[in-house]
C-alpha cells in the first residue's frame, strides 16, 4: 500500500512536470503568433529539425527557402537576414520545446513502466496522453502547411483546433496527476452533486472561452474595436449577423467573434462568483480555499483580457492573458478535485 503511494505521488510529479511544460508551450505559442512567426519554418523534419542552422551559409539556405513562399513574397519582401532570425527564433522554440515535452513524457513513461510501478487502471490513461501527444504534433503541422499556399496565414479553424487538442491534453493530464496525490475525505461536507457539476459547467465554459480565444487570434479580431464596455460606442453593435448564411458569423465575422469572446467572459464571471458563493458553506478549508483561488484567478483573467484589449494587443500583455487562461482552468479544474474528493 506505501509502494502504491509512493509510485503514484513520484508518476504525479512527473505529470505536473508535464503540464508546466505545456503551459510554456501554450505561452510560446501564442507569443509565435503574436510575433507572426509562424510561417518562418517551412519544413517539418520531426529529427534533424531539432539542430538550428550553425553558420552563416546554413542560415542563408534556410532564408532562401523561406522566400519560396508566400508569406515573405507578399508580406515580408525585402526583409533581412537578421530580421528573419528573429521570426525564426520563436517558431524554433516552439517546436524544440514540443520536442521537450515529448522527450520528458516519453522517458519517464518507458522507465515506470519497465519497473512496473505503473497500476494496470493508469496504464490505458498514460498511453492515450503518449497518443494525444503525437496527434497534436501532427495537428501542429496540419495548421502550419495551411498557411504556406497562396494566402500567408494558418487557418484560423487549425489554429484554434491546435491549441484546443492543448488544453484538452493539459485538462487531462491535470485531472490524472491530482488525482493521484488527492487524498480522499473523511467525511461528508458541503458541496454534493449538484454544486459538483456547476463546477464541471465552469471547467467546459471556460475551455470553450479557450476556444473563442483561439478564432480571436486567428482572425486578428483582437485589433479592432478597442474599447470597452463599449463596441462601435454600442454594448451590441450592428452587424453582429451580417454574413450569411447566419451561422457563419461565428466563425467568420471578427466583430461577432470578439463579441462573443466578451460575452462568454462574462458568463464566466458570474458564474466563478456563483461557485465561489457556494463554496463559502463547505466547511472543508481545503474547499474554501480553492474556491478562493478559483475566484480571483477567474477574476483577474477577465481584467487581463480588458487591459489586453484596451491596449491593442500588446504582446507581454496577451502573453499573461493567453496563460492566464490555463492558470484560470487549472483553479477550476482543483476546485472540481476537491469537490468529488
Amino acid at each position: 500500500m506505501y509502494s502504491d503511494k509512493r509510485n503514484n505521488r513520484q508518476i504525479a510529479i512527473w505529470l505536473f512536470l508535464v503540464c508546466a511544460m505545456i503551459f510554456c508551450m501554450v505561452i510560446v505559442g501564442g507569443v509565435t503568433r503574436l510575433t507572426e512567426s509562424g510561417l518562418s519554418i517551412v519544413q517539418w523534419k520531426p529529427i534533424s529539425g531539432i539542430i538550428p542552422p550553425i553558420g552563416e551559409e546554413a542560415w542563408q539556405q534556410e532564408f532562401e527557402t523561406y522566400k519560396q513562399f508566400p508569406e515573405y513574397q507578399k508580406i515580408n519582401r525585402g526583409m533581412s537576414l537578421d530580421e528573419f532570425k528573429g521570426i525564426f527564433f520563436w517558431e524554433y522554440s516552439h517546436r524544440l520545446l514540443g520536442r521537450l515535452i515529448g522527450l520528458v513524457f516519453f522517458v519517464p513513461f518507458v522507465f515506470f513502466l519497465i519497473r512496473r510501478q505503473v497500476s494496470a487502471s493508469l496504464k490505458p490513461k498514460l498511453w492515450l496522453m503518449f497518443f494525444l501527444g503525437g496527434l497534436q504534433g501532427a495537428l501542429g503541422w496540419w495548421m502550419v502547411k495551411s498557411g504556406l499556399v497562396d494566402h500567408p496565414d494558418v487557418s484560423h479553424y487549425r489554429l484554434t483546433a491546435h491549441l484546443g487538442l492543448a488544453i484538452l491534453i493539459y485538462l487531462y493530464i491535470f485531472w490524472v496527476a491530482t488525482g493521484l496525490v488527492m487524498e480522499r475525505r473523511t467525511s461528508t461536507i458541503g458541496m454534493g452533486k449538484r454544486p459538483a457539476r456547476s463546477i464541471v459547467f465552469l471547467v467546459w465554459l471556460i475551455f470553450l472561452q479557450i476556444l473563442l480565444g483561439g478564432l480571436v487570434a486567428g482572425l486578428n479580431a483582437g485589433m479592432i474595436y478597442n474599447t470597452w464596455p463599449m463596441m462601435e460606442e454600442q454594448l451590441i453593435p450592428a452587424g453582429l449577423y451580417s454574413m450569411t448564411p447566419w451561422y457563419m458569423n461565428i466563425f467568420e465575422n471578427i466583430m461577432t467573434v470578439q463579441f462573443n469572446h466578451r460575452m462568454v467572459g462574462y458568463l464566466i464571471g458570474l458564474w466563478a462568483i456563483f461557485v465561489w458563493y457556494k463554496t463559502l458553506r463547505d466547511s472543508h478549508v481545503y474547499m474554501r480555499i480553492s474556491g478562493h483561488l478559483m475566484v480571483l484567478t477567474v477574476l483577474g483573467q477577465g481584467m487581463l483580457g480588458i487591459y489586453t484589449l484596451i491596449y491593442m494587443v500588446p504582446i507581454p500583455l496577451a502573453a499573461a492573458h493567453q496563460g492566464g487562461a490555463v492558470v484560470a482552468l487549472s483553479a477550476a479544474l482543483l476546485l472540481l478535485r476537491r469537490a468529488r474528493a
